[in-house]
C-alpha cells in the first residue's frame, strides 16, 4: 500500500459520510426488509466516485491478496463497482484477479447464464457486496457462485450495518470481513 491502511480507511469513511450516509435520531429510513432504520447507506455514491473506487480497490485488494483468489464478484448492481475496483487494482499490483457478475436471474437467451465473467468450475472466488444488512443479497450471490461450481473462499463487504447480516453470513462457514462497520462510520460522524 502506498499509504498506511488506517489513513486510507479514514479517507474512505470521509467520502461515505459526504456522499453515501444519512442519520436520523428517529428510525425514518425504510430498508429492503421493510424495517425502518436510523442509518441510511447509499454506497453507490461512493463506489462510483473516482477516489472512492481507488480507495476501495486498494483496501479491498489488500484484504484478499493473501488468499490468491481467481476472481472477485457478487450480485449486480451493488457488488459490481467493488469487484471492478479490486480487479483493476490487482492488475496494477501485477497480481491480476478476474471479475464476475451474478445476475439477479439467468439470461433468457444465448447461453442463459446467471454468472458472467471469466470464471470456471473450481475457481476460488471472493464474493463482495457494498452493504450488508441481513445478508440476503450476499447469500444469493454465494449460492449462485456455488451452484456454478465456484469455491467461495471469502465474503467481503464495504459496510456492515451491524444488523444481523454478519451472523447470517458466518453461518455459511465462509470467512466474512467488512472493510467498515456502521459503528466505525458513526464514530467519525460524531467527531465531525
Amino acid at each position: 500500500m502506498t499509504e498506511r491502511p488506517e489513513t486510507l480507511k479514514r479517507r474512505l469513511i470521509e467520502i461515505i459520510l459526504k456522499r453515501s450516509f444519512q442519520f436520523s435520531e428517529e428510525p425514518t429510513f425504510r430498508l429492503v426488509s421493510g424495517n425502518k432504520s436510523r442509518y441510511y447507506f447509499n454506497c453507490k455514491a461512493t463506489t462510483l466516485h473516482p477516489e472512492g473506487m481507488v480507495l476501495i480497490g486498494e483496501i479491498g485488494f489488500d484484504r484478499i491478496r493473501g488468499l490468491s483468489p481467481d476472481a472477485v464478484g457478487g450480485l449486480t448492481l451493488g457488488a459490481d463497482p467493488l469487484a471492478y475496483a479490486v480487479s483493476f487494482h490487482s492488475a496494477l499490483a501485477k497480481a491480476p484477479i478476474e471479475t464476475f457478475i451474478v445476475r439477479k436471474e439467468a439470461k433468457k437467451h444465448g447461453l442463459m447464464r446467471k454468472i458472467e465473467g471469466n470464471v470456471k468450475k473450481g475457481d476460488r472466488v471472493v464474493v463482495v457486496d457494498d452493504v450488508v444488512t441481513t445478508g440476503g443479497s450476499t447469500l444469493q450471490a454465494v449460492e449462485a457462485a456455488q451452484e456454478a461450481g465456484l469455491k467461495v473462499i471469502k465474503i467481503l463487504t464495504l459496510v456492515d450495518r451491524q444488523e444481523g447480516g454478519r451472523e447470517n453470513l458466518e453461518k455459511t462457514g465462509i470467512p466474512f470481513e467488512a472493510i467498515l462497520t456502521r459503528e466505525e462510520v458513526m464514530e467519525v460522524y460524531r467527531q465531525q
